[in-house]
């Protein structure tokens, strides 16, 4: 992917879309040398999650914390400790 600064992005805007539109081009937007976003054709962002399967995972990760749980105290408990 091409970088692309973020003043060169406001100076060229419409040919940058145009090439992501017609080309299927790539670009990382920089702001001072550093990544900040990325330019990529629409239908090449990933759909949106299945809210069952993202609570499926959820739920996994939660019962692999448990199994893994080292303290005598409960996440509860330590998380009302914290907000005294």
């Amino acid at each position: 992917m091409e970088r692309i600064g973020i003043r060169e992005l406001k100076a060229c805007a419409s040919e940058l879309v145009r090439a992501v539109k017609e080309n299927r081009a790539r670009h990382i937007i920089t702001q001072r040398g550093e990544p900040v976003a990325v330019l990529l054709p629409g239908d090449a962002a990933p759909p949106p999650a299945d809210p069952d399967e993202v609570w499926a995972r959820l739920e996994a990760l939660g019962q692999e914390i448990a199994r893994n749980w080292q303290s005598e105290k409960s996440a509860v408990e330590i998380l009302s400790e914290m907000r005294r």
